[in-house]
């Protein structure tokens, strides 16, 4: 069973890292990747380059098992919608459970998505979120899909609708970005040691503006 994770990864950090990982563990997934947008249809364009955050994102997940890096929107190429991205996976796993993790404040945009009605014929949507937050009205499009549980959804290979509250993870990439700049070193508990060393070594958010 397969599990993805979009985003721009610009940088990759624990706040990525930590909630993917205890999503792959709690799922029981065989692989979670995690997939850089070449650009972004949100948001507004990454800083560091399609290849930069390709790298940090391989460096990153080393220190987790089970996720992967995956350079398939980069190599697509263009605007990186999802729906794609999924079709793409659909086509090497056949019927096998296939799930997209995304978090609580991107679903509540989900229907201003490109095709975003596909997003659910091709897997289960696994909504991650911080304990003890408040859980919004669902519409009927998303109550209608909601499962009792994860297992109900391995019976399947689409269509499902979970909710997870996973530990949260106080890192923002945008500080971060903000805190190479002004020349700070990242605090330890923020990202990977490794990562951290390329974009040092490479001036990565020094030299542009963030």
């Amino acid at each position: 069973m397969i599990g993805i994770l979009g985003g721009t990864f610009d940088p990759v950090h624990y706040g990525h890292l930590r909630p993917a990982h205890e999503v792959y563990e709690r799922l029981s997934l065989d692989e979670l990747h995690l997939i850089p947008a070449a650009m972004p249809p949100h948001r507004t364009p990454p800083i560091a380059t399609p290849g930069e955050r390709l790298r940090m994102v391989t460096l990153g997940v080393a220190e987790f098992p089970g996720l992967i890096a995956d350079d398939r929107e980069i190599r697509r190429g263009g605007v990186s919608y999802t729906v794609p991205t999924l079709e793409s996976l659909r086509d090497e796993i056949g019927d096998e459970p296939l799930y997209f993790i995304v978090g609580s404040d991107a679903f509540a945009g989900l229907p201003t998505w490109h095709r975003w009605r596909m997003l659910f014929e091709l897997a289960h949507v696994i909504v991650v979120r911080r304990p003890n937050v408040s859980a919004r009205a669902l519409p009927e499009w998303a109550s209608s899909r909601l499962a009792t549980d994860v297992e109900a959804t391995r019976r399947r290979p689409a269509g499902g609708l979970v909710f997870l509250d996973v530990a949260p993870q106080h890192v923002s990439a945008t500080e971060l970005r903000a805190a190479v700049a002004r020349g700070d070193t990242p605090p330890p508990n923020a990202l990977p040691a490794p990562v951290w060393e390329y974009i040092r070594t490479q001036g990565i958010y020094r030299s542009r503006a963030s």
